[in-house]
């Protein structure tokens, strides 16, 4: 056998180890559903269309109270949309963190 073979006979054990380690801790945890999943997708959704719709409304209501040369409606709309997406940006990177966190606990 050839060195060269030897290290990709070492290589491709290893990561067959590793997915096979990381399929029966999957098979341990506790059993997740598709609608957990959907569930997810959901929350950040509402994350980021909640911002945007308070954001509009606001908009709507300055526009009838202090109109401008500007549009308050779109200002507002783009400002809850960032808003949004900051927070879901957030929350995912917290949930990533904590995600990783539990994974190097584990091994």
């Amino acid at each position: 056998m050839k060195p060269t073979e030897k290290k990709d006979t070492n290589y491709f054990a290893n990561e067959v180890g590793e997915k096979a380690n990381r399929k029966l801790k999957a098979l341990g945890e506790s059993k997740r559903s598709v609608w957990f999943g959907l569930g997810m997708f959901g929350i950040i959704g509402w994350t980021v269309a909640v911002p945007t719709l308070l954001g509009a409304a606001l908009g709507i209501w300055l526009d009838k109270k202090h109109p401008e040369s500007f549009s308050w409606t779109l200002t507002c709309l783009i400002l809850g949309l960032l808003a949004g997406c900051l927070i879901a940006w957030h929350w995912i990177t917290k949930e990533h963190k904590e995600m990783n966190q539990k994974d190097e606990k584990d091994e």
